[in-house]
């Protein structure tokens, strides 16, 4: 524990941020082990798991591209409003705006001109998602914005954070690029991907993801920045696992040796 607040600033004195920051990791990670349990947040390839469990009403579902948006949106609003909300700040309160606004943008933009769909959303795992993106993207900037004035950390990782967010947000883009050009000519349906550190893990792209909010709370150095990136890494080692177990039980050519999230390990 020692070691961790010599990287960290220390616990905030906001009751709100403390709360958020236990909740953050419980419900995130509580997201991954559904997955793994076989309750599956309806997007992407899941999105018409578990509507039959539904008996009291029917989903309301909605466009991929529509629920993807709703899904980034808010959180980038609150980025790009958190540049009049907090003002003046340090040079990391500055980093933290930045990555967490530009990160969410990229994906907008994705939404738009990059992915290409065949499926669709259910409106009660958007709202769930959206929340929780809004959640992190306005809490991590305040938390930051809390720290100004206050002693830096022993260790600064500000810089390694910004090369690792780099990295990851690059990749990250790189292997949706990847995933997009496999439904060239309007064709739906899924294939085997390649290229890239596909042919080493089934889901790269989650992987470089991770990297970004690393980047992201290594700038930082807060207890939310780093509760909300172990929650999501837990949810996305979840994702990653049924989505492997997914492509073995729909393609029997699936090369066994690639892994989920972490070559030749995991």
């Amino acid at each position: 524990m020692e070691m961790l607040w010599k990287v960290m600033f220390p616990p905030p004195s906001s009751l709100l941020v403390s709360v958020m920051s236990v909740a953050s990791l419980v419900g995130v990670a509580g997201f991954g082990l559904c997955e793994v349990l076989g309750i599956h947040l309806q997007y992407s390839k899941f999105w018409t798991l578990g509507a039959q469990n539904s008996i009291r009403r029917q989903p309301i579902k909605l466009s991929s591209r529509t629920g993807m948006l709703l899904l980034y949106t808010p959180a980038f609003l609150f980025g790009v409003a958190s540049f009049l909300l907090f003002p003046d700040g340090d040079l990391r309160l500055l980093l933290v705006q930045l990555t967490v606004t530009l990160h969410f943008f990229k994906r907008d933009l994705e939404v738009l001109f990059v992915h290409k769909y065949s499926g669709g959303t259910v409106l009660d795992s958007v709202l769930a998602i959206s929340l929780s993106y809004f959640v992190a993207s306005s809490m991590t900037i305040y938390s930051q914005y809390l720290t100004q004035g206050s002693p830096e950390p022993q260790m600064d990782l500000k810089y390694p954070g910004i090369l690792l967010f780099l990295v990851g947000i690059i990749g990250n883009f790189y292997h949706h690029l990847i995933l997009a050009s496999l439904r060239k000519d309007g064709k739906e349906g899924y294939k085997i991907p390649k290229g890239g550190l596909f042919g080493l893990v089934i889901c790269p792209h989650y992987l470089f993801e991770i990297l970004v909010f690393i980047g992201i709370t290594f700038i930082s150095q807060t207890l939310y920045a780093l509760c909300f990136t172990i929650g999501t890494v837990c949810y996305l080692v979840g994702r990653s696992y049924v989505t492997r177990k997914w492509y073995l039980s729909k393609f029997e050519d699936f090369p066994s040796g690639v892994k989920a999230l972490i070559p030749y390990v995991f």
